[in-house]
């Protein structure tokens, strides 16, 4: 096992435990290594060429340049039934009843456990001083290849290097 697989497996534990609301835990994860990350990486920059959106490119190479990716999302979430209107609804809504990069409308307060699971796993990440990003796009297209089952989905690449791969990229102008 190397360092940065033990602690991507920590990073698993601490979202897997981390807070939820009512008690209720509709959070999956899974690390990403070798073969698998390289088809996440080459599937990012594939994505955003056939579909013409930024920055996939940039994000697959630093998912490439990465030695793991952790997956964390939602899968099944069910609604909170608060009828709190975060979602924008007056009423707890339907869930899951579209499909596109993620499958929605999703309930907000699952969406704040997925959120409170990243910060979870990040932290344990930085505590034990691995260079990480939570990347929207990874998570996209992780879904996509079918290497997680999630309805919301995001990638946390994992380097250790002299500097952070994931800071100071260029970023391209949206069109």
């Amino acid at each position: 096992m190397t360092s940065l697989t033990m602690v991507a497996e920590l990073m698993e534990i601490a979202a897997r435990t981390a807070p939820k609301a009512k008690g209720d835990d509709f959070i999956v994860v899974r690390t990403l290594e070798g073969a698998q990350l390289r088809e996440l990486g080459q599937g990012m920059i594939e994505y955003g060429r056939r579909r013409g959106k930024d920055n996939f490119d940039r994000d697959g190479e630093n998912v490439l340049a990465s030695q793991a990716v952790v997956l964390i999302g939602l899968k099944d979430a069910a609604v909170c039934d608060l009828d709190c209107g975060a979602c924008g609804a007056d009423v707890c809504i339907e869930t899951n009843t579209h499909d596109g990069e993620f499958r929605g409308p999703s309930c907000a307060i699952r969406l704040l456990d997925l959120g409170i699971a990243l910060g979870s796993a990040v932290k344990t990440a930085g505590i034990l001083n691995v260079d990480n990003r939570i990347m929207y796009r990874a998570g996209v297209v992780a879904r996509q290849l079918g290497l997680i089952e999630a309805d919301v989905v995001m990638g946390v690449p994992l380097s250790a290097s002299g500097k952070s791969i994931y800071f100071d990229r260029p970023v391209k102008p949206s069109k």
